[in-house]
């Protein structure tokens, strides 16, 4: 049986501290960036991150009215962990979509569901207590940190549309490497061959993979990839902008005659931008989203998109967490829940 790898190992595997290496691994001030990377590189080819955390049998469910077995009268309680950061927040109509899933299936189970959208370790402290939580659910793009302070107090973890690969655990995504690639190619069937992506693939691991799946579409179909790094790049509160820049350079006649968008606002962003510019969505170019929010259907001319099962996303990362903690030596999942597109009249065959 391997011996269970120790911060003692990285340290002398390093050179440094076990001092320094706990204080880098459970992301508190007072190491420097590039020792910090050095630790995790060297816990990560070492397996520390992947070996099996014991503390996990301590966590058992309690049947009938899920409560603690400690006399007190609370609930058992999952942690949820959610950047408060542009985009992704309680209030947004896709992330927001997604806490409720997990709310709605924590309550059906009659367990208590706590969001935190602090990430910084020292502070969620009291938090972390693995015996105030029965497991986490991280829900976006939460620091490699604070998913580290996790790992070390072996508490279950599932990450919904986040990837560390520091951390191996359960994830769930939509597939969108598939939605986007399918998307693409229903533009291509219409007669596109001149089609250009918008949005920040360094945004999420979501949109990297819809970038992927778009990319993948036109090199099938022998098409050129045009990559236009003011677009791939661009954020999405800064799309208007730079597509009023962008389309001031460009010839009408070399203008993509549709557009993939990374999710729905920014597809309303290039809306705008071209209708502004003088272009008629869809009768000059078509415009694809992805997520299908609810404006999608109501904005003129109403929007091809890919529809996310939001809510669900939610609903079987709670169903992926209580396997993990009955079975926590089973083996890693990562879930892909398929997406629908929706054809709507943001796009039209190619006109000749």
């Amino acid at each position: 049986m391997a011996k269970k790898v120790t911060m003692q190992q990285i340290a002398d595997y390093l050179g440094v501290s076990k001092f320094v290496v706990s204080k880098a691994l459970s992301g508190k001030e007072g190491v420097n960036a590039t020792t910090r990377e050095k630790v995790f590189e060297a816990a990560s080819k070492l397996g520390y991150f992947a070996q099996k955390n014991k503390k996990v049998n301590q966590i058992k469910l309690d049947q009938g009215e899920k409560r603690f077995d400690r006399g007190t009268d609370k609930k058992q309680s999952v942690l949820v962990l959610m950047p408060n950061i542009r985009f992704q927040n309680r209030e947004s109509r896709y992330w927001g979509k997604i806490l409720d899933g997990l709310s709605s299936a924590l309550d059906n189970l009659k367990y208590g569901m706590v969001v935190v959208t602090e990430n910084n370790v020292e502070n969620l402290s009291h938090a972390l207590n693995p015996k105030g939580f029965i497991g986490v659910v991280s829900v976006g793009v939460v620091s490699t940190a604070l998913l580290l302070e996790v790992n070390r107090m072996g508490i279950p973890l599932v990450m919904i549309d986040h990837e560390d690969p520091l951390l191996p655990c359960d994830t769930i995504f939509n597939n969108n490497f598939d939605c986007s690639m399918n998307l693409t190619n229903h533009l291509i069937g219409l007669g596109h061959t001149n089609i250009q992506f918008v949005g920040d693939v360094q945004y999420s691991r979501s949109f990297y993979d819809r970038f992927l799946g778009f990319r993948s579409a036109l090199e099938s179909n022998n098409l050129p990839f045009n990559k236009e790094d003011v677009l791939v790049g661009v954020e999405a509160e800064h799309v208007v902008e730079q597509m009023d820049l962008w389309l001031s350079k460009v010839n009408r006649k070399s203008l993509p005659t549709a557009f993939v968008c990374a999710n729905d606002d920014i597809a309303k962003s290039v809306t705008r931008a071209l209708e502004d510019a003088g272009y008629r969505v869809p009768g000059d170019v078509s415009i694809a989203g992805f997520d299908n929010m609810e404006f999608t259907y109501t904005m003129s001319p109403t929007l091809t998109t890919v529809d996310v099962a939001k809510q669900d996303l939610g609903i079987r990362a709670v169903e992926m967490l209580i396997r993990r903690i009955q079975q926590h030596d089973a083996p890693f999942e990562k879930l892909l829940l398929a997406g629908a597109i929706m054809l709507r009249e943001s796009t039209i065959r190619l006109r000749s």
